[in-house]
């Protein structure tokens, strides 16, 4: 009896492909990076993240000052905030307490990728392990997997994200649980639909006649090609992530110094300045925007080349 093989995890390119012929190789992923590369979209996206990788991963040699310090404190007076360039050795200007402004916008970089990973990747690991249980085993587990989700949905991202930080505590592991649980839900559905669409194919149908268990087939086959739309989803909700931690941040739920840099918190202190020193909010609030619309442009862009219904045209 012949046995139906499942495709590759990712896609493949079918045995009488041309590219095959042609000794290219061309595949899902490769035929991906091929339309990435003529988006200009997602060009753009890719400089974004990569400038805002590695200004957040060489901190330490980017700063010119740590992120508590506040070399600049004795220029400070009630009125008075000086802005970019009245200063030497103080490029963007100082900020309230006396820090130096460039330096804080370097640190709270690392401080937003910190915060967007872990969030992300709770977020992942959870909306993973709900999804499995709920396209695997079906029946009344997915009912209840699945009306907890539509809970979860029910409640606004930011809100849902707010009352979890209030209930743990004001501090950066309370923000990373927070974001990551109310990424779950979009996580979850994600993979449980991916699994749920093969449920029928024929090599699912051939695993089961040769006798496999539901464990063995579903870790096998659905779950490794359902990864892959739920890895290129990864990028949308890391651009949440940064927006949230700020607006976290920005409503006291981050904890830590009131000078801590951190962009969320530099607006929170900027409010007050914003007749003297614009800029102080300005600067952050620009930092913020961009570094989402970077993770929205690429992820976006992802999507739509792995689209079948884009990859035709």
């Amino acid at each position: 009896m012949s046995t139906i093989l499942p495709p590759a995890a990712g896609g493949s390119a079918a045995p009488n492909d041309p590219a095959i012929d042609s000794g290219r190789g061309t595949g899902l992923w490769r035929d991906a990076f091929l339309r990435l590369r003529r988006n200009p979209a997602a060009i753009a996206g890719a400089v974004i993240i990569g400038v805002f990788l590695l200004v957040a991963i060489l901190a330490p040699l980017l700063a010119p000052y740590g992120g508590n310090d506040l070399p600049g404190r004795t220029s400070i007076t009630p009125t008075t905030i000086p802005g970019p360039g009245e200063l030497d050795g103080f490029p963007l200007g100082l900020d309230r307490f006396g820090g130096d402004v460039l330096s804080k916008l370097i640190w709270g970089a690392q401080a937003s990728l910190l915060i967007g990973v872990i969030s992300t990747a709770l977020g992942l690991a959870g909306g993973m392990l709900l999804g499995v249980l709920a396209g695997g085993l079906g029946g009344w587990v997915d009912n209840v997997i699945m009306r907890f989700v539509d809970i979860l949905l029910s409640v606004p991202n930011l809100l849902l994200a707010v009352s979890i930080a209030a209930v743990l505590g004001q501090n950066a592991y309370a923000i990373m649980i927070a974001i990551g649980v109310s990424q779950v839900p979009i996580f979850a559905r994600l993979l449980r639909s991916s699994m749920l669409s093969q449920r029928g194919a024929d090599y699912i149908l051939a695993a089961q006649t040769l006798g496999l268990s539901r464990r063995t087939i579903t870790m096998s086959h659905p779950l490794p090609n359902s990864m892959g739309p739920v890895i290129v989803q990864a990028p949308l909700p890391l651009a949440t992530a940064v927006i949230d931690a700020a607006a976290l941040s920005f409503l006291g739920l981050g904890g830590g110094l009131p000078q801590t840099a951190e962009w969320g918190r530099m607006l929170t202190y900027a409010q007050s300045e914003l007749a003297i020193a614009p800029q102080l909010a300005f600067l952050p609030g620009a930092c913020i925007a961009i570094t989402a619309l970077g993770f929205t442009l690429l992820g976006e862009s992802l999507r739509e080349a792995l689209d079948p219904k884009t990859r035709r045209k």
